[in-house]
Parts: C-alpha cells; structure tokens; sequence
C-alpha cells in the first residue's frame, strides 16, 4: 500500500471510530474528531504530517524489491 493511501486510510479510521464512540459513549470524542482534522489541515499547508512519520517507521509505504 502506497504512503499516502495509508495515512488517508489511517485517518479515516481514526474519524470514523471517534464519530462511533462519541454516540455510543461520550459527545467529547468529537474533539478528538476535530484534532484529526485539524491535522489534516495543517499537514496540507505545512507539508509535516505526523502519521505519515510513523507509517514510515513502521515500513508502510515501502518497496519491497529495493535493494539497501
């Protein structure tokens, strides 16, 4: 899976199980909602996106034929 499909799928993970969890739960997840989408916001003007760091780490996004 390539880089940026992951942090999109990550991200809308990540706001649909807090929409979930603010009806099932409690109506304060919805900030954690609107922390995402923030950082959605910032990460295209800024060009840093903290997901995008650790999916890397992680080895999301890389090839698996390059040779080190």
């Amino acid at each position: 899976m390539k880089l940026e499909n992951a942090i999109r799928a990550l991200a809308g993970t990540m706001i649909l199980t807090s929409l979930a969890l603010a009806h099932y739960v409690s109506p304060n997840w919805l900030w954690f909602t609107a922390f995402v989408g923030v950082n959605l916001l910032q990460s295209a003007f800024t060009g840093f996106c903290p997901a995008e760091n650790i999916l890397r780490k992680l080895g999301v996004g890389g090839s698996c034929c390059t040779k080190v």
